[in-house]
């Protein structure tokens, strides 16, 4: 079952900031769905396989071929299969209802790429973009939206770091190289003096290579942040390598895409859960 420890409610910001930001015993594992690469009934029922996995937390987005359709549509599948299968616990006295009470969020490419039916939204400034539209335009043009539809903003500082991939070609990151821990520090440091919740190091999706080790503890040890590690994560020992230098949350994308059968999927992900917290 997923470690959901309380019962969510997405009107109650409070909960929602509580539930992501704060820091729990071991690291916690978030689904990042791309609506751009899958129905969204496939992504539904990725997402039930992933929180009977284990999965605390699912994201929405990424895509530089999303937009405020085919996101909505997958927000929507997405919940309204968590909320039949809370139901359906609900009716088992052997099944903990809660466990499927977990956040949907979106991780946006931008402004174009929003939803009413999210729970929260990541909001995010790309620090080491040298495009003013990754590092406040594209904030400043959702915000109204945002404000008006009643998502719950979790401040967060996204750092891209080597390989980069497609994240950093788009949003033209000045990447983070190989032993550049120095940089990092200070980029984590930067992060906590804006009042940001989460820190985010992204290796960029389908990294040949994940983030590595001694960046994530040079980031750990420079903030008291919530340490979000992403890009390039494949199985669990390397997610294992991520929690031990500090990562709060470990988010994999690619890694489900590779699952069309959800009883598959789930086996997958349990399994490599379990050694992500070994």
């Amino acid at each position: 079952m997923g470690n959901s420890g309380r019962r969510f409610v997405s009107d109650t910001s409070e909960w929602l900031r509580e539930y992501v930001c704060r820091p729990r015993s071991g690291a916690r594992h978030a689904i990042l769905i791309d609506p751009a690469d899958q129905t969204p009934e496939v992504a539904a029922k990725r997402c039930v396989a992933a929180v009977s996995a284990g999965s605390s937390m699912i994201l929405v987005g990424g895509s530089t071929d999303t937009d405020m359709d085919n996101v909505h549509d997958t927000i929507l599948a997405i919940k309204e299969a968590l909320e039949l299968v809370t139901w359906a616990s609900s009716q088992d006295s052997d099944t903990e209802e809660d466990g499927w009470n977990v956040p949907v969020l979106l991780f946006p490419q931008g402004a174009t790429a929003l939803s009413p039916a999210a729970d929260g939204i990541k909001f995010m400034m790309l620090m080491n973009s040298t495009s003013p539209r990754f590092l406040i335009e594209e904030q400043v043009a959702g915000a109204p939206y945002i404000r008006e539809a009643g998502i719950v903003p979790l401040p967060m500082g996204y750092v891209i770091c080597a390989p980069g991939g497609r994240a950093g070609q788009v949003g033209q990151a000045n990447l983070i190289e190989s032993g550049e821990t120095d940089r990092v520090s200070a980029y984590a440091m930067a992060a906590e003096s804006y009042g940001f919740g989460l820190f985010y190091l992204e290796a960029g999706s389908g990294a040949t290579r994940p983030v590595e080790p001694e960046l994530i503890q040079a980031a750990r040890e420079s903030c008291n942040l919530t340490l979000v590690v992403g890009g390039g994560i494949r199985e669990g020992a390397a997610a294992k390598r991520a929690a031990h230098a500090g990562a709060d949350w470990i988010i994999t994308g690619n890694l489900s895409e590779e699952f069309d059968d959800a009883n598959q999927l789930e086996q997958v992900l349990s399994e490599f859960i379990t050694e992500m917290n070994s």
